[in-house]
């Protein structure tokens, strides 16, 4: 079981089975909501997905069909969630245990911070693919 959890404590998490792939995701809505120069993400199944404390939660729908899931008491990002999906999109940072996931790559480097230089191997999208 992996577990994570906000800022505050309020809401928490486990996860039965595997987190997938890392991204990397440096389009502007993920920069300022997370207000960093990206957002590492990973997918979750729905199915493998507890969570407690979802009344402390407050929601934003940062773009058509997608929306944001944050603790209102301390504002971490939890996860997003599209539309007809049947998982959530994992915001790693409310991790509180290790994962195993490997990165695969940057997303939305178009829109990347021009202060941030990116370092890394992992492949570069301009968008999402």
């Amino acid at each position: 079981m992996i577990k994570g959890s906000c800022l505050c404590g309020n809401v928490t998490y486990e996860i039965s089975g595997e987190v997938g792939d890392i991204v990397h995701c440096h389009c502007v809505t993920c920069r300022k909501a997370h207000g960093a120069a990206f957002s590492s993400v990973a997918s979750v199944p729905l199915a493998n997905f507890r969570l407690s404390g979802a009344g402390e939660l407050s929601q934003f729908e940062s773009s058509p069909g997608k929306v944001r899931h944050f603790c209102a008491n301390c504002g971490t990002q939890i996860y997003a969630k599209r539309e007809g999906t049947q998982h959530i999109i994992l915001r790693l940072g409310s991790l509180d245990d290790d994962i195993s996931s490997k990165e695969i790559g940057h997303i939305w480097t178009s829109q990347k911070a021009n202060w941030y230089e990116i370092n890394s191997p992992l492949l570069e999208h301009l968008e999402f693919e």
